[in-house]
């Protein structure tokens, strides 16, 4: 299932939140989140855009992925591995750009299942994550590494913004589920 919300729209955040609450129904344990990206190009940098915000906000789970320290598409074959010895029984949230359709630039997608980092560059890369949220920050061409290169700052910034306040803005309670915080 997939939910998606347009960083404008004002109920984004609310929207976003609703969507993980929906997914996280199986969580057994709070969730790593994964911010997946690079600080060398705009359009690539949602992910730890999104995890600096969330570090900065205070956010106290695990979290994997900032500007200061970036994991890129590139460390996805290790990450699996990884995150399994490291939180053997915790679900993965995993946060990227994306290229899309022209007409869907803006959206932010919530979606229950992995995510293939670095597709859109026509990477060849494994899966992570249990639940997906991406953020459709330019259209797909035949050079989408170059548009990656071309995405306004500001697009990716409100989008950032969207999604680490949704997470920041819920914790995870007894039952494993997320909710809005008092």
């Amino acid at each position: 299932m997939e939910y998606s919300f347009h960083f404008y729209n004002g109920m984004a955040e609310t929207g976003i939140l609703t969507a993980l609450n929906g997914f996280s129904q199986n969580f057994t344990s709070a969730p790593v989140i994964l911010c997946i990206g690079s600080d060398l190009a705009i359009g690539d940098s949602l992910g730890p855009i999104v995890g600096t915000m969330l570090k900065r906000k205070g956010f106290c789970g695990s979290l994997y992925g900032t500007l200061k320290n970036p994991v890129t598409a590139k460390e996805v074959k290790y990450l699996n591995e990884f995150l399994k010895k490291t939180h053997p029984n915790a679900p993965v949230i995993a946060i990227d750009a994306a290229v899309g359709d022209d007409s869907d630039v803006g959206l932010i997608k919530v979606t229950d299942g992995a995510l293939k980092p670095g597709s859109g560059a026509n990477k060849k890369l494994g899966k992570v994550g249990d639940v997906s949220i991406l953020g459709i920050v330019a259209g797909k061409t035949a050079f989408s590494y170059s548009v990656l290169n071309l995405t306004r700052l500001n697009l990716v910034y409100g989008m950032a913004e969207a999604i680490s306040d949704a997470i920041s803005s819920c914790c995870f309670n007894e039952t494993s589920q997320f909710r809005m915080n008092a």
